[in-house]
Parts: C-alpha cells; sequence; structure tokens
C-alpha cells in the first residue's frame, strides 16, 4: 500500500462514491468517467448511432445528464411523463380503434415528430410568448417565400394558434383532440360498413358480422393513415434547411425513462417503436442528433415487424452499455480520488490505494468486488459504499470491512432483480426464491430439481407470473417423454441467464461464463448441453443462504471466452 494512501486511523468519516443512481449523485459532475459509449453519443458526424440500450445501473441515466451538464445551450430534454400520453390512450376514438386492432401507428409517428419538431423550434429560437412566436412565423415565412411547398407546410405551424408556447403536454393534447375530430368528422360521428351502423364504442364491434367488420377495419385504416400530414414531413425539410441550417445551431434532443409509469402498456411498445421511426427519418436532418435511453428487456420486446422491417436498421444505430473490468475501476478510482481531494485525505489516484491487500486465499480485492456485480457502475458503487459504511465512514478498508458488507449488498442486489424484471416476469423473486440453499454450483441433476421446483410454481393460484412461465417451461411439459435435457429446460434456463442470476460452466472451462460476459451464449441450446454446472451469481448468494461450493467458478470479467 502507498504511503500515501489515507490511513484508517486519520481517515474522515462518511467516505463513499456517490449516489448509485444519477439523480441523486453527488459525485457525477466532477467525476464523471469519459467513456468510449459517451464520447460516441457526443460524435456529431463520426457516430450516428443514437439508440442507447442498457440494463438498470449500466449509465444511461448518468450519461445523458452529462451531456446536458456539458452544452446546456445545445440540449432538449423530453420527459416521457410531461406528454400526457395517457390521455390518449383514453379517447374514445382511439379505444375503439384499438378493440378493432386498427394499428395506430400513423398517429403516434405525428405526434412524435410534432412533438420534436416544436419543441426544437421553441428551443432554436426561445419562443415563450405569442410575440416570440410571430416574430419566428414572420421570419422563417419570408426565407421560404420562394418555395411554394415549404409555405403551405408553414400553415400547420399558424394552426396551433395559442397552443404553440404551452407546455409539451398540452400541445400533445391539442393535435390528438384535432385528429379525434377529424376522424369523426369523415366518420360522420356515426360510422356505416355494409348494412351495419355503429356509434365511436368499443362495445359496438362486437355486433358486426366477420365481413362488416373487416370491411370496418379497413375503411377505418385508411383514415388513420391519412392522418399523416405531408405538411409535418415537409416541415422536416423546413427544419434542415432553414431551422438548424448551420453547425452552430447543433441541437441534442435527449430522451430519457421510457421504462417508467408514462404511459398504458398495451400501447407503450406501439409507441417506442414510432418513435424510434421518427428518430430515424429526422437522421436527415444533418445538425441534429436525437438521443433515446432505453433498458435492454424493453428493447428486445419491441415489435420492429410492425415498421417495415426496420428492425435491422434500428439495431445498427444502437449502443449497448457494457462495462470492461478495466473501465469500472477506472470509473471509481475517479470516484475515489475527487472524494478524497473533497475530504481533504490527501492524493489518491486508485481505488486499489483504498483497499487491502491482495492474498492468495481471496485474490485481489477489485476482482473479488466486481465479480460480485453484473458489470455495472450501479452495483460497483453499492457494494463499496456499503463497504465503507461497515468501516465506519474510512477510507481505508480491511477484508473484514468487505465480507462484513457482503451480506447486505447482497439482499439489495436480490431486490434490485426483482425490481428490474418484475414489470417483464411478474413474481420473478418467487422463482428466484425456488433456488434458496441450493449449491452455488449445481451439476445438472442438481439443477434440475430446483428448475422443476421453479416450474410447478404454475399450479400456485397466487403465482402472478402463470403466463411467462408457461411459455418458458412449455417445452417440458409438451416434450413428454424427451431425453433431450437441454430441449425441455432451455427457454428457462436461458432467462435466468440473461437477467444475470445463472451462469453456465463446461467441464473444460475453470470459470463460469454469465450474462454480462457473452449475452448470447444461453440462446444456444447447444451451450446449454454443453453444460456441466449452473453458477449461481455470487452477488445473490448470501441473500439466499447459498455458500460457495468451490473456488474458480466465476470468470474474471475482464478475461475473454476461449474461442471467443
Amino acid at each position: 500500500m502507498k504511503s500515501s494512501s489515507p490511513s484508517r486511523k486519520h481517515s474522515q468519516g462518511n467516505f463513499n462514491l456517490g449516489g448509485e443512481i444519477a439523480e441523486a449523485d453527488a459525485l457525477l459532475d466532477d467525476a464523471f468517467y469519459d467513456s468510449v459509449v459517451y464520447r460516441s453519443i457526443l460524435s456529431r458526424s463520426d457516430d450516428r448511432r443514437c439508440f442507447i440500450i442498457g440494463r438498470t445501473g449500466s449509465g444511461k441515466s448518468a450519461t445523458l445528464r452529462r451531456i446536458k451538464s456539458e452544452m446546456p445551450d445545445h440540449v432538449i430534454e423530453i420527459n416521457p411523463t410531461d406528454l400526457s400520453l395517457p390521455y390518449i390512450t383514453d379517447l374514445g376514438v382511439v379505444r375503439y380503434l384499438t378493440s378493432l386492432d386498427v394499428h395506430l401507428d400513423s398517429l403516434y409517428n405525428a405526434l412524435w415528430k410534432h412533438v420534436l419538431l416544436i419543441e426544437i423550434i421553441k428551443h432554436r429560437y426561445r419562443i415563450d410568448s405569442p410575440d416570440a412566436k410571430q416574430r419566428f412565423l414572420t421570419y422563417i415565412i419570408d426565407k421560404v417565400k420562394r418555395d411554394s411547398k415549404k409555405k403551405a407546410a408553414l400553415e400547420y405551424l399558424e394552426e396551433f394558434e395559442g397552443k404553440f408556447w404551452c407546455e409539451t403536454d398540452e400541445r400533445v393534447r391539442d393535435i390528438t383532440n384535432k385528429f379525434e375530430s377529424q376522424f369523426k368528422a369523415a366518420a360522420g360521428g356515426k360510422l356505416t360498413a355494409g348494412s351495419a351502423s355503429v356509434e365511436l364504442t368499443s362495445s359496438d364491434q362486437s355486433s358486426l358480422a366477420g365481413e362488416e367488420r373487416i370491411e370496418l377495419i379497413r375503411r377505418f385504416q385508411r383514415v388513420v393513415n391519412e392522418t399523416q400530414l405531408p405538411r409535418l414531413n415537409t416541415m422536416m425539410n423546413v427544419l434542415n434547411e432553414d431551422i438548424l441550417d448551420s453547425p452552430q445551431n447543433y441541437t441534442y434532443v435527449i430522451i430519457d425513462d421510457l421504462d417508467k409509469d408514462w404511459a398504458d402498456d398495451k400501447v407503450k411498445n406501439d409507441l417506442i417503436r414510432n418513435l424510434f421511426q421518427v428518430v430515424l427519418d429526422l437522421k436527415r436532418v444533418v445538425n441534429l442528433k436525437v438521443v433515446v435511453a432505453l433498458r435492454t428487456n424493453i428493447f428486445e420486446a419491441l415489435d420492429f415487424g410492425r415498421s417495415g422491417g426496420q428492425g435491422e436498421k434500428f439495431r445498427a444505430l444502437t449502443m449497448r452499455l457494457r462495462w470492461t473490468a478495466k473501465e469500472l475501476e477506472n470509473l471509481l478510482g475517479e470516484r475515489a480520488r475527487v472524494q478524497a481531494e473533497r475530504l481533504s485525505l490527501g492524493p489518491v489516484t486508485s481505488v486499489t490505494q483504498l483497499l487491502p491487500n491482495a492474498n492468495q486465499t481471496r485474490g485481489k480485492p477489485i476482482d473479488y468486488i466486481l465479480d460480485r456485480t453484473l458489470m455495472r457502475p450501479r452495483d460497483a458503487i453499492a457494494y463499496l459504499n456499503a463497504c465503507f459504511a461497515a468501516a465506519g465512514g474510512s477510507a481505508r478498508l480491511t477484508w473484514e470491512d468487505m465480507k462484513g458488507a457482503e451480506s447486505a449488498y447482497s439482499r439489495n442486489r436480490l431486490l434490485a432483480l426483482r425490481d428490474e424484471w418484475e414489470p417483464t416476469y411478474p413474481d420473478i423473486d418467487r422463482v428466484l426464491q425456488r433456488f434458496r440453499q441450493a449449491p452455488s454450483a449445481m451439476t445438472v441433476s442438481a439443477a434440475t430439481k430446483y428448475l422443476d421446483d421453479a416450474m410447478e410454481l404454475i399450479a400456485d393460484y397466487r403465482f402472478q407470473g402463470v403466463q411467462w412461465l408457461t411459455e418458458v417451461s412449455a417445452p417440458f411439459w409438451n416434450g413428454g417423454a424427451s431425453d433431450d435435457w437441454a430441449d425441455s429446460y432451455h427457454l428457462l434456463v436461458k432467462l435466468l441467464y440473461d437477467i444475470g442470476f445463472l451462469g453456465l460452466q463446461g467441464p473444460r472451462d475453470r470459470e463460469a461464463t454469465f450474462g454480462q460476459d457473452e449475452p448470447e451464449f444461453a440462446d444456444s441450446a447447444t451451450n446449454i448441453r454443453n453444460t456441466s454446472h449452473f453458477v449461481i451469481h455470487p452477488a445473490f448468494r448470501l441473500a439466499l443462504d447459498i455458500a460457495d461450493t468451490r473456488p474458480g467458478e466465476r470468470r474474471s470479467p475482464s478475461r475473454p471466452r476461449a474461442g471467443s
């Protein structure tokens, strides 16, 4: 240990490495780690990727907050909770069309374009009053007066009159109400199909005959598709050529928190998918970059087939937030440096200065810490903060501090795993609890017992996850006398691997592979078939009363798997 390291005796109390979430992180601004992903997002021309995909705690929100603090005059932040999108799903027309399975992509596409266009114009010209709006319109009309299409497109903005500079949610309600009025006008308030006449209520469609219902759906779909006004698309040209026409006006639009409760779950994926499509359309605006952060599980659940086969294009524009061991060590070191400076503890150049010495039994302390994370900043910060708390706020840790903090840390990580996946897999925690007191490394026969116990939850009337558990256990129940273990248990094992709970280890592997190491490894039934041991991640063992059954089953996250 370097002599310049803060001694345990003289370290001031309450030492920590900052908050675990961006919104409550006192070190974010002064100790931000300048990652490759951050530089890619800032890139204006060299890197056009704009979708940040990562798990909870991987640093998505922190990255976007940094962009905003670095360039406040060039950043627009859109919060989905401010859009009044639940209001849209409550409209009678929308409910009626949804009940008929009419696709509302054109409406959602127009809504996103409308929101982004108005926010960019407001930001660019500082529009906050009727006078400011009028000055902008006078200026832009004069600028495009020789282009009849652009001039006609500007009438779109004039339609909003007093609502132009209002809050975003008011403008969303306004454009939605216009759609409802247009739809009712086109339908005459009462819609007919063949010999049937129906009001705009979802209950009426149940009385329609098959052919009449099909004709009704076709007619309504045409009406919805026509709501995507050509003037909006022309306004995108105005945005590129006449509004953001200079690199000096380069603008970032950042959108986060799409995983929160901001819209009805039935339409949330449709709204997000259409946002992706609009972002793709806006790539033609040279001096604009729209950056969207999204959790991995939500991104994978998007139905890209509804977007005309655009899934490949969307994926080409994604940045997957993954961290190496060295990057996480550097991030922790930067936070330790800033905090030590704030508390006048002397120079700290590496987080390892605060850790105990390595030994043959436990290895390097930084490896021990990272092995108990899912290779995300939040996990690493949380564990070290727990260690500093166990040390009484001292900046100098011992192995006893690290071990003493691990139990509470493990319980919190298991709760965090539940919270992360509960929306997708209700009652997932009850499945994880079926592994309580299991061996940390299980043979195939041992793992079978615990997997069977988990699948039996389907028969429990109190279990809320019957639908998803039925889907992932279907190969087992439908396989009957199948002798192929991997085919029967593949989907359930893959789910537990994907969320980071279970690792796979082959007979010749020295350590297990986990989801953060190779995200797609468990997609292959062959890899599961070649697994000799199923390993529960060290982060969750103490929370489930699981003791390590053998050393060395966890692969160092900085070392790639042989042959990969």
